[in-house]
């Protein structure tokens, strides 16, 4: 059973609770959810005062968007957080940091979160980055469970041309049948996290915790890796997800081997154009957003990009749930 809500790192109005789930080869496992619940306005009702909102971050990342939440939350909505097995707040000594073999796994404390939140609302998905693709599967195995999927840059297509991803795919999956908590060979220079310090608005400070959404990007074992892997094969097969679906994503990409000032309004994680073209094989409703001068994570982007995504957002929102 859950325990009881209590103050989270956010502080102000956010509120955590832990989600005991089955345990694995490393120990307990634990899943965090974190809430942040409209203030009370008896005058006149509000767009979403029917609406819970659940975001999943993504890999090497954790829940830290205050904007995000209230922006949700200033509309009537409830808005709640997972933090994933194995990541920021759930994360515990001697555990491999984000790590499962199968992205079903997270099931489990979907499943919890919703037990929690209840189900007696209309209920919009909001996923980031693996986040993103995470949340599509799940809502494509359980028609009718969402109002609406809402996805900030999701991964949906590995960021290689399609013969190289190809070629390292049997080598990843025998490796993950071998020793799957082996690191895989990842070059990740730093520029990104300088992209989003280049970026950062003075008035809208975020100061996530380095050891929970490390500078560089955290170790990949091959198992979690292969898992991505199968899930990309699933999203290139083509989901049937029922409920509309929005895809925010940079206008373009650039690639990050070498630091320029292209990386700070640009996405150097993902090839933008190849996660639009897979977008569209979610379902028969895909709205894809394409935000001028965005990073990878479009909410922590440029002022003007990102409040060009938070119009986007909720125009979108209070248009599809009217």
């Amino acid at each position: 059973m859950a325990g009881e809500w209590t103050p989270d790192v956010l502080g102000d109005e956010f509120e955590q609770l832990t989600l005991p789930l089955a345990p694995d080869e490393e120990g307990e496992v634990v899943a965090t959810l974190v809430r942040a619940l409209p203030t009370r306005r008896w005058f006149r009702r509000r767009a979403l005062e029917d609406v819970d909102v659940l975001y999943v971050h993504g890999w090497s990342d954790y829940f830290f968007h205050k904007r995000l939440a209230r922006t949700f939350t200033a509309r009537g909505a409830r808005f709640y957080a997972l933090d994933l097995r194995k990541y920021g707040r759930s994360l515990r000594d001697g555990q491999t940091a984000g790590y499962v073999a199968d992205l079903r796994t997270y099931d489990e404390e979907i499943g919890a979160a919703l037990d929690e939140i209840g189900r007696d609302r209309r209920l919009v998905l909001l996923g980031h980055s693996t986040g993103g693709l995470v949340l599509s599967l799940w809502a494509h195995r359980h028609p009718g469970a969402a109002n609406a999927l809402l996805l900030n840059s999701p991964w949906l297509e590995f960021q290689l041309p399609r013969f190289q991803r190809e070629a390292i795919t049997p080598l990843v999956q025998l490796q993950a049948r071998r020793r799957p908590l082996e690191r895989v060979p990842q070059v990740d220079l730093g520029f990104y996290s300088r992209a989003q310090t280049e970026a950062a608005d003075p008035d809208d400070v975020l100061e996530p915790n380095l050891a929970w959404r490390p500078e560089q990007s955290m170790p990949v074992p091959a198992g979690w890796l292969n898992a991505v892997f199968r899930g990309h094969d699933a999203v290139e097969t083509g989901l049937a997800i029922d409920s509309p679906v929005l895809v925010m994503l940079s206008a373009r990409s650039a690639r990050p081997l070498r630091w320029s000032d292209e990386l700070t309004h640009t996405d150097s994680v993902l090839v933008v154009d190849d996660i639009a073209r897979a977008a569209l094989k979610l379902g028969p409703l895909v709205t894809i957003a394409r935000i001028e001068g965005a990073l990878h994570d479009i909410f922590i982007s440029r002022r003007e990009a990102r409040d060009e995504a938070y119009r986007v957002l909720m125009d979108w929102t209070e248009r599809t749930l009217r």
